[in-house]
């Protein structure tokens, strides 16, 4: 008895490649910037979130899942990490007792500016022989992608679990 061996990647319809495409580069542009941030014993998720506080200011926990892409939780404990090492704080927000905002120190303002240095030069890596039309249509493209992948959510039952985001 002999099994059928899966198809090569050019057999693969074409509709399955584009997903499976997206998937592997995903990760894999996930897996090098990881790589590349791990001189600052950061992840790229924690690079993120110190910079998106360094650049836009003081916010709460919820405002930083929802940048990163994270469940509350989960930002809650990057952010505990990074208070630990004295890259982040925890400040009251003036005008509301209950809400904690998440403020940069110095010295993750100091990190930040060395994951800028570390990001430009991956970025110039990755880019290179894709010009800038070329990258803003594969944007347009991810961000229409991106929609359809709300409505999909957004037409799963109510049973069935959904990632959050």
């Amino acid at each position: 008895m002999t099994t059928a061996s899966p198809p090569s990647l050019s057999e693969t319809p074409s509709w399955r490649r584009f997903e499976i495409a997206i998937i592997g580069t995903a990760r894999r542009l996930t897996a090098v910037f990881n790589a590349r941030v791990e001189s600052l014993d950061l992840n790229l998720n924690q690079a993120s979130l110190l910079a998106f506080v360094t650049d836009f200011g003081d916010s709460t926990q919820t405002a930083l899942a929802e940048m990163i892409g994270l469940g509350r939780a989960a930002t809650g404990t990057m952010i505990d990490q990074l208070e630990t090492r004295g890259l982040l704080e925890r400040r009251p927000d003036p005008g509301d007792r209950r809400v904690w905002l998440v403020a940069a120190t110095d010295a993750g303002r100091d990190l930040v500016e060395q994951f800028y240095d570390i990001d430009s030069a991956l970025r110039g890596e990755l880019r290179r022989g894709i010009g800038r039309n070329d990258r803003q249509q594969l944007a347009e493209l991810l961000e229409r992608l991106d929609t359809n992948i709300d409505r999909a959510f957004k037409a799963t039952p109510e049973n069935s679990p959904t990632p959050e985001r």
